[in-house]
């Protein structure tokens, strides 16, 4: 039985066990952030893939095991965090830009 976060993204229909989930919330003073891009960035810091935030600020990425860099970028303001992600478990990742 899949359950999603409390007002986050579903994971109806992703089997987690066989996937490397990186996700979470890009938000501005406590307020999600939607129309903002999250980049995905390898561990030399080059470009893997992209994705718009939600109306909600959320943002997924299914990736390889590894050392990542999140890069946040929305009007006003961008963020970098840094996330390990493994196999099989879902990595959240809050940015406040």
């Amino acid at each position: 039985m899949c359950a999603a976060t409390v007002g986050g993204l579903s994971l109806e229909g992703v089997d987690v066990a066989k996937e490397t989930i990186i996700q979470g919330t890009v938000t501005r003073a406590g307020e999600p952030v939607g129309g903002a891009y999250v980049r995905l960035l390898d561990g030399s810091g080059e470009f893997t893939a992209e994705v718009p935030t939600s109306a909600t600020g959320n943002y997924r990425f299914f990736a390889a095991p590894g050392t990542w860099t999140l890069r946040a970028l929305a009007p006003g303001g961008t963020a970098d965090r840094t996330v390990v992600a493994s196999l099989g478990n879902i990595a959240e990742v809050d940015i406040v830009v």
